[in-house]
């Protein structure tokens, strides 16, 4: 079997004017203001900084291989969480709604239930549910593709209601 893999980063248009949005009035503020040592300023003028590098460096990893799912979400995770077949239940593409059941996206938590989400951006996701634990949610920009992988796996199943 070919494996799958799939790497997603943050590319949404209106993040990015946002992030970069907040990085230029930092930058205006500092070059305007007369210099101050207030902790606070520096404070700012990191978080200013920091934010658009920390989501540019951000990127969702997901690998379907023979003996389970892989899948990091650097740099939160230092190594990939893995996910054995036998752990799992059912394996699904299904269509979500990222801000009603968790809140947005990046690695987040349902407290309606559905368990835990890893996502970059979209609406479609790998749900994993598995014989003991909570649910977890993996975004894709490749439905189509994880689909194909996981029936040549013998691993999809249909969604559970």
């Amino acid at each position: 079997m070919k494996q799958f893999n799939e790497t997603q980063r943050f590319t949404q248009w209106w993040l990015w004017l946002i992030l970069i949005g907040v990085w230029s009035s930092m930058v205006y503020s500092i070059i305007t203001a007369p210099l101050q040592t207030d902790a606070a300023a520096y404070v700012s003028f990191g978080i200013g900084i920091l934010l658009p590098l920390l989501f540019w460096q951000m990127k969702l990893t997901t690998r379907i291989a023979q003996d389970g799912i892989y899948v990091r979400f650097f740099p939160f995770h230092f190594k990939e969480k893995f996910f054995a077949w036998e752990s799992i239940s059912t394996s699904y593409v299904r269509t979500y709604s990222p801000l009603m059941e968790y809140g947005g996206w990046g690695i987040k938590y349902s407290f309606k239930g559905n368990g835990l989400v890893y996502n970059t951006a979209g609406n479609v996701g790998l749900q994993l549910n598995f014989k003991e634990g909570e649910p977890v949610l993996i975004g894709t920009q490749k439905g189509e593709e994880i689909k194909a992988a996981l029936a040549e796996l013998g691993r999809l199943t249909e969604s559970v209601k």
